[in-house]
């Protein structure tokens, strides 16, 4: 199982709203909104399961710069 940091709770913030929006502009959005570690990935990446509470995770189309999946932790 997968362990969870002690850090504060995660925005109330719905991750598919980030969905279709440009990196950049979705990554500014993700800290305004009180998120505090915004990680961009290659949407065929590998990454550990470790739950980062406050954390949002975008995956990022290459060819098109847009987010494809988001999710938190």
């Amino acid at each position: 199982m997968a362990s969870e940091s002690a850090a504060r709770n995660s925005p109330q913030d719905e991750p598919e709203s980030y969905v279709g929006l440009a990196a950049g502009a979705a990554e500014e959005r993700a800290y305004a909104h009180g998120w505090t570690t915004v990680r961009a990935l290659d949407p065929k990446a590998i990454i550990t399961m470790e739950y980062l509470t406050g954390r949002l995770n975008f995956a990022v189309d290459e060819s098109t710069g847009t987010v494809v999946r988001c999710w938190p932790g």
